[in-house]
């Protein structure tokens, strides 16, 4: 870890440096041996972790901007989307040239082999998709791109129909299609941009009878700013009759309940379901509109976790915050954990332990980023670096972080995909 590091250089620094020339003559043998005591303690890491770069992709036909974190099966294997690249013909001053890709990064005796399950072509199919992809109850791949679909949606994208979105079903075919690609994508939804909602971003999310659940940035019935943007909202897509129907569950209305939710929903053991759109919501079954409830104004729209005994985590950008909200009688109790410097653009994630976990863009020893742990104690959380990630190692992470069996920790910067190994 990067701060054993520092320290060892700054010892040197005091041995060394010229202005110091008169100390270091008097207490030399005091400083040899202080020094050896300090690199026989200290030359190992104190929690041994091994960093690597699985795969680092080029931004052409393997995709690129592979930002919005993994997704692992039983066997251990990745996948993932790139919001660019990849042989769909996309242009953008944003996202470069392709259109973005779901991939699967499969570990084989020669290393880790990345295969292209689907490339977006940029029309109906949708584009430059910026979230995880989720194993449904089918073992189907879910997931969601932002803009494409069937949609006209030039009011957000400078007057550009470039689409309102889409909710795709990735699923493996026998036959490679038509691209050589081997699943086959369906768009089950595509947004139209009015009270349906318009583009979805986070993660999406089952219920115990297989509906699929996630929100949208835009849409809605209210409008949130006075270039027509409106609040988003909370849907529901049900398979109905070997299709897919979407109602919406609940709309923001730009008040107390916030709006345009970035980060999806999460599921509580009754069926509630929880997210974040400035303020931090919970919204409870009630027919076709569920009831919303502002549990907390103080949230943020990074996305929230449960641990074990029901309480929520969460995080806030760019103040940094990270935060606990227990349930009581009175309603849930806010309580500011840490607070990161720089903040974090990414949700959390929690070990078997009660540690958590995350990633930060822009800061760390390098200002390329880092990814980090957070530990509770009796005097509060203790805030370690892992990895502070150098200008070579294709840093500025912006996902969360997922553990394997073993413990390892997987995720991704804006080019590639990393491994931690306790």
């Amino acid at each position: 870890m990067h701060s054993q590091t520092r320290s060892q250089r700054s010892i040197f620094g005091m041995i060394w440096n010229p202005a110091n020339a008169t100390l270091t003559t008097l207490f030399a043998p005091l400083f040899l041996i202080c020094l050896l005591l300090f690199l026989t303690f200290n030359t190992q890491p104190a929690e041994g972790q091994t960093f690597r770069m699985l795969y680092v992709f080029t931004g052409g036909v393997d995709g690129d901007d592979p930002t919005a974190g993994l997704t692992m099966d039983a066997a251990g294997n990745l996948y993932g989307t790139t919001q660019s690249g990849g042989t769909g013909g996309c242009q953008s001053n944003y996202w470069g040239t392709g259109c973005g890709t779901v991939f699967r990064l499969s570990k084989q005796p020669s290393g880790w082999v990345l295969t292209t399950l689907y490339d977006f072509q940029g029309g109906t199919d949708g584009k430059y998709p910026a979230a995880r992809v989720t194993f449904g109850p089918d073992g189907s791949l879910y997931g969601t791109t932002p803009q494409g679909g069937p949609g006209a949606c030039a009011y957000l994208y400078q007057y550009l129909d470039d689409g309102c979105g889409t909710i795709f079903q990735l699923r493996p075919s026998p036959v490679p299609g038509p691209l050589g690609q081997p699943w086959v994508d369906t768009v089950i939804y595509g947004f139209m941009g009015g009270s349906d909602g318009a583009t979805p971003n986070g993660d999406v999310v089952f219920d115990k009878t297989g509906n699929l659940y996630g929100t949208t940035t835009n849409g809605g019935l209210d409008s949130c700013d006075i270039s027509s943007y409106f609040c988003g909202v909370v849907y529901q897509v049900m398979a109905v009759n070997h299709g897919w129907r979407e109602n919406v569950v609940y709309s923001f209305t730009g008040g107390s309940d916030g709006d345009e939710p970035s980060s999806g929903v999460i599921f509580d053991t009754a069926g509630n379901l929880y997210g974040t759109s400035g303020p931090v919501f919970k919204l409870i079954p009630s027919g076709v509109h569920w009831t919303e409830n502002t549990i907390s104004q103080e949230g943020g729209r990074r996305g929230l976790i449960f641990d074990s005994s029901g309480n929520l985590y969460g995080s806030s950008y760019p103040d940094g915050n990270v935060f606990e909200l227990t349930p009581s009688e009175n309603g849930w109790v806010y309580t500011l954990l840490y607070r990161l410097s720089g903040g974090s653009r990414a949700a959390l994630s929690m070990d078997a332990a009660g540690n958590l976990y995350g990633t930060q863009f822009n800061v760390g020893a390098y200002g390329h980023g880092t990814v980090f742990k957070l530990t509770p104690g009796s005097g509060g959380w203790t805030y370690t670096s892992l990895h502070d990630f150098t200008s070579s190692e294709w840093g500025y992470p912006l996902s969360n972080v997922i553990f394997d069996a073993a413990g390892n920790l997987y995720g991704t910067t804006q080019t590639g995909v990393w491994e931690i190994t306790p």
